[in-house]
């Protein structure tokens, strides 16, 4: 008899734990690890001018390590195209192509207008033709 009290009791307590759980999970606000994780990619895209000497196309890579110093930017990469099969689809008419992340679209915005990357622009703008910017947001 005792033993059927224990385990009713048990129970009991069990239901309650699960009940009140439930209640108090209802009015606590619900953590999403992934809510606000957006990341603000920043792709560029340059045609160096056809007229450049191979030390002022290797110059042209100062551009990109000055970059890297800046704040607000992550993860700076860069490179030229990499060679891959031809396809309709792949354009590999670039130069150079830099890639980087920011936390948000201020932080990006805010980025373009330090007066380090603006004096690093204007520096290198001699020496492409052609820029483009693809700026792209994930979840």
């Amino acid at each position: 008899m005792e033993r059927r009290k224990f385990l009713f009791r048990s129970v009991q307590a069990s239901a309650l734990l699960l009940v009140s759980g439930n209640m108090f999970a209802s009015v606590l606000p619900k953590f999403n690890p992934k809510k606000n994780n957006k990341v603000y990619a920043h792709n560029l895209f340059f045609w160096l001018r056809k007229d450049l000497s191979a030390a002022e196309v290797k110059d042209f890579e100062n551009f990109f390590e000055g970059l890297k110093k800046l704040p607000y930017q992550k993860n700076l990469r860069y490179g030229k195209p990499a060679g891959s099969s031809p396809r309709n689809v792949l354009d590999s008419t670039y130069s150079y192509n830099a890639a980087m992340e920011f936390d948000s679209l201020e932080e990006l915005e805010a980025y373009g207008q330090l007066p380090e990357h603006l004096a690093l622009v204007k520096k290198y703008k001699p020496s492409f033709e052609k820029m483009l910017v693809y700026d792209t947001v994930y979840n």
